[in-house]
C-alpha cells in the first residue's frame, strides 16, 4: 500500500561557485566604484567583466535558494509543486499531459494541467574523468514520474523527434 502522503526535495548543489562568482563581482565592481571615486581613469574591461560577473552571481543566487526551496509532494488525491516562485497544485485527473525529455543530467519531466504545469529532473550525476563531481534532480524522480503516470492513467501517445531522432516521449489521457 503506498504512503497517504509522499514528499520529494531535490539535490542540493555546492554553493562553493556562488561564491566565487559574487567574490569575482565584488572584486571587479569594487575595482570600478573605487577608481571612480579616486578619479582615476577607468578601464574599458571594468564593466564589460563587472556587469555579466555581477548578472552571473545574481541568477546563480536565485537558482540556489529556488532549488533550496523545491518540493514535490504527492498525497492520494493531487500533487503539489513549489520552488519558491512557482506554487502549483494538480488533482490527479486534471493532469493532462506529461512530457518526458532527455537532458545533461538525468531526464526533464514536465506535468500539464488545463492552466498551468511544472517541471522537475531526475536524478542526474555530474562526472569528469569517470569521477561525480555532484549530482542533481531529484532522486526519487524516476519513482515520481512512476506514481504520475499510475495515478494519472495516461498512456504514451507519442516519441518526440526532433531532425528524425527520438528526444523523448509524452503521455496523455487518450
Amino acid at each position: 500500500m503506498q504512503a497517504e502522503r509522499q514528499e520529494y526535495c531535490p539535490e542540493l548543489v555546492s554553493r562553493r561557485s556562488e561564491l566565487i562568482a559574487w567574490g569575482s563581482a565584488l572584486l571587479v565592481n569594487g575595482s570600478w566604484l573605487l577608481l571612480i571615486l579616486f578619479g582615476q581613469p577607468l578601464s574599458f574591461w571594468l564593466p564589460i567583466l563587472g556587469i555579466p560577473l555581477l548578472l552571473i552571481a545574481t541568477g546563480m543566487s536565485l537558482g540556489n535558494w529556488m532549488d533550496r526551496r523545491t518540493v514535490l509532494i504527492l498525497d492520494l488525491e493531487s500533487i503539489f509543486f513549489s520552488n519558491g516562485l512557482r506554487h502549483v497544485q494538480l488533482k490527479w485527473q486534471e493532469i493532462q499531459k506529461v512530457r518526458v525529455l532527455p537532458a545533461q543530467w538525468g531526464k526533464k519531466v514536465q506535468v500539464f494541467g488545463d492552466q498551468t504545469y511544472f517541471g522537475f529532473h531526475t536524478l542526474g550525476e555530474v562526472r569528469a574523468n569517470g569521477n561525480v563531481l555532484g549530482r542533481t534532480g531529484f532522486v526519487d524522480g524516476d519513482r515520481v514520474l512512476e506514481q504520475i503516470l499510475d495515478r494519472t492513467a495516461l498512456s504514451e501517445v507519442k516519441q518526440v523527434e526532433v531532425g528524425g531522432q527520438q528526444e523523448g516521449y509524452y503521455y496523455s489521457r487518450e
